[in-house]
């Protein structure tokens, strides 16, 4: 369940609040007692682990391994890449 800021626009008080996405709007602020509670737009909190994103798979590779060491549980695997075709020389057309 995702915590709402909530704003009272006639004493200022601001509160935290979780509740489900389908559960009412607050109205009334538990200060002043008015009707006047108005829901903040804030930013979420929230971390992707795993592979797959901008972080692990395709940043810089320096930045990526700070990025894995500050927020990650496992350590990052450096040096393993996967089999490719080796260089041949080309033969020529001619």
């Amino acid at each position: 369940m995702p915590i709402y800021e909530y704003r009272c626009d006639n004493c200022g008080h601001e509160l935290e609040h979780l509740q489900k996405v389908t559960d009412p709007v607050l109205v009334d602020c538990p200060a002043c007692e008015q009707p006047t509670l108005k829901k903040q737009v804030s930013a979420a909190g929230f971390r992707l682990k795993g592979g797959g994103w901008y972080e692990t798979d395709f940043k810089k590779s320096g930045d990526k391994k700070r990025n894995l060491l500050e927020g990650s549980d496992k350590p990052a695997e450096a040096g393993k890449e996967g089999k490719g075709v080796k260089d041949k020389p080309l033969k020529d057309a001619a």
